[in-house]
């Protein structure tokens, strides 16, 4: 039987998770990676050293994405930091539903390598997974893309 009483929403909207920001010694090695003249094995090391470092794989998977490496290799990348980043959204209270937005700067990690692996999944021809992503991504951020967002290497949305 299907009830006519209302379904009870919270006043302020779904609930929002924001991570926790990257230690200082992981934005530390991220930064000197970047300028590294290896930014690829010096983002590989980071991610080896700080496996959680959402920072580092997103930013491995970008850089081999724009390199031009085999897109098998970006797409673990991602899928790696999106994984990674499910972890550390439950740890920090996230029940699988709510908003995981743009604007605070710890949730940007994640977001990035979701939004890679959307990018790279469509790439290799896997449109249930770029579909499923891209989804997500709304889902987690009504407000997606953001203009200031870096969803792809060359800043193409």
């Amino acid at each position: 039987m299907v009830s006519d009483a209302p379904v009870p929403l919270l006043s302020h909207g779904p609930p929002e998770t924001v991570l926790d920001p990257e230690p200082d010694d992981v934005r530390a090695a991220l930064a000197a990676a970047a300028a590294s003249d290896e930014v690829a094995d010096a983002l590989a090391e980071a991610c080896a050293r700080w496996p959680d470092s959402l920072e580092a794989w997103a930013g491995l998977g970008e850089t081999l994405e724009s390199s031009g490496a085999a897109a098998a290799l970006a797409y673990a990348a991602f899928r790696t930091g999106y994984h990674r980043g499910l972890d550390r959204l439950r740890a920090s209270g996230w029940r699988g539903s709510g908003y995981v937005r743009w604007v605070h700067g710890p949730n940007r990690g994640f977001l990035r390598a979701l939004s890679g692996l959307q990018r790279v999944a469509a790439r290799i021809g896997e449109t249930g997974e770029a579909e499923r992503c891209e989804l997500f991504l709304m889902q987690l951020d009504p407000g997606w893309p953001p203009p200031d967002a870096v969803t792809s290497p060359d800043n193409d949305i």
